[in-house]
């Protein structure tokens, strides 16, 4: 057994390469009474970390955290989230104030950069990432060797990393402006393959992107829109379409951002790196989540039944799970959903939509934000919850709820891409474990097995 005993104190001056006895942590190995000595890397804001980097050399021991519940695997600046108290900020800026007064690529620039943009900035960036909407003429036979039935989750991973083949050559990534292009390109072509993957599964003809129409805008025309007739895209939709990609843009080190991370830690092709984010994100416990709470919707059927399912909810030995509300970060409300909740009664009543899953989610909710058992849990609807059911107005398909998660969280995946990248502590991740299984033997031969 092994004890820690933290020396208190932490000094704003104190240097994160320079150590005083206050900034560290002491172990000891109750095992043989020996004492070791960590230094405390000081956060802005939020805990500080444990510099274990020696444990193994010095103790000959591993840690073990599944699931990273306590683990900080890089240091970033990129978004900050206090589970506690509701908070998340993105370069600092709370995502309250982004979302009612930024747009979607704003947030992207400022992610990349760590900056809002000025007015010319901001014009140049909306530019450079609208000229590389369209994508190669070769990618429509790709998505076209497809099944029609295929999810379009299953669709993004294959192009996606496809675009490796069209757009690597001579990619250095050690050059900055190559990962500049490389950040621009999937911004830009992702609502395109999206938009691509729904019209290749509903047999209409593809609709190319329009350069004239704002981020959100575009990838909702090539949603919906056909050669024949002429298609205004309904500002209420844009609007709440916005929302979404600034709420979904980044959230730290989730299981899609980490896995790009590690994908990309090994030198990989940043395509590559995004296709392996996309095929995390696509997991019902994440991205899929959204789409997870619209099949729970279904499985409830009909008002009538919400009593009973909520007491199956409760019900620890019942394996059924009220999708879309908590979160594993989130102790307190998510400020994500507090905005989506807003937007989603925006959407509903200016669209005047009639749906019974709809309906069905609106008793879900109030039953949550009164019922005791929820409130002293703290099982609040997240923005899953109402996001499914945003998307769901929008007559968005459920299979494509992840996929526009997929859009929105691209910016993230390659902003946390380029800072590993940059990182002046970059290297390959190579997690260790704890070994449970059979000890040395010797090799049995084939006839004297039993």
């Amino acid at each position: 057994m092994m004890a820690f005993s933290k020396s208190l104190g932490r000094s704003a001056a104190v240097s994160r390469r320079f150590y005083s006895s206050k900034n560290t942590m002491t172990l000891t190995d109750n095992r043989n009474g020996k004492s070791y000595e960590f230094p405390i890397l000081p956060a802005k804001i939020g805990p500080d970390v444990i510099d274990i980097r020696k444990l193994y050399a010095l103790t000959d021991c591993f840690t073990y955290d599944p699931g990273f519940t306590s683990t900080g695997s890089c240091e970033s600046a990129i978004t900050y989230i206090d589970g506690d108290i509701g908070q998340l900020l993105h370069r600092g800026y709370p995502i309250e104030q982004l979302a009612d007064n930024a747009n979607y690529l704003e947030v992207c620039y400022l992610l990349l950069h760590g900056e809002l943009p000025n007015a010319a900035q901001k014009a140049e960036f909306e530019g450079s990432i609208m000229s590389h909407t369209m994508v190669h003429e070769k990618l429509k036979e790709f998505i076209h060797g497809f099944r029609p039935e295929a999810h379009p989750m299953a669709i993004m991973v294959g192009v996606v990393g496809a675009l490796s083949a069209f757009y690597g050559e001579n990619l250095d990534l050690h050059n900055k402006e190559h990962r500049t292009i490389v950040a621009h390109r999937l911004i830009a072509k992702l609502p395109t393959i999206a938009a691509w993957a729904y019209k290749y599964s509903k047999g209409e003809p593809f609709v190319y992107p329009r350069n004239d129409l704002d981020f959100a805008e575009n990838f909702l025309h090539m949603m919906f829109a056909t050669p024949c007739e002429d298609y205004k895209v309904d500002p209420v939709l844009v609007s709440a379409a916005n929302k979404l990609m600034i709420l979904h843009a980044d959230h730290e080190q989730n299981a899609s951002t980490s896995t790009v991370r590690v994908t990309g830690s090994s030198g990989a092709n940043p395509y590559a790196c995004i296709a392996a984010g996309i095929a995390s994100l696509w997991g019902p416990a994440h991205g899929g989540a959204n789409e997870a709470v619209l099949n729970m919707l279904r499985q409830i059927g009909s008002m009538e039944n919400i009593p009973k399912f909520v007491l199956r909810a409760k019900d620890k030995n019942d394996s059924f799970k009220m999708m879309g509300f908590g979160h594993r970060v989130y102790k307190n409300y998510d400020p994500r959903a507090k905005i989506m909740s807003a937007t989603c009664h925006e959407v509903l009543g200016k669209l005047k939509v009639q749906d019974p899953l709809l309906e069905l989610a609106m008793e879900l909710e109030r039953i949550s934000l009164s019922d005791p058992y929820f409130i002293d849990k703290k099982l609040y609807p997240n923005v899953d919850f109402y996001s499914g059911i945003v998307l769901s107005a929008m007559k968005i398909p459920t299979d494509m709820f992840t996929v526009l998660f997929a859009i929105s969280r691209t910016v993230g995946w390659i902003a946390h891409w380029i800072e590993s990248q940059e990182s002046p502590e970059f290297k390959i991740s190579r997690p260790r474990q704890l070994y449970i299984g059979p000890t040395p033997r010797d090799f049995v031969p084939l006839s004297q097995r039993k």
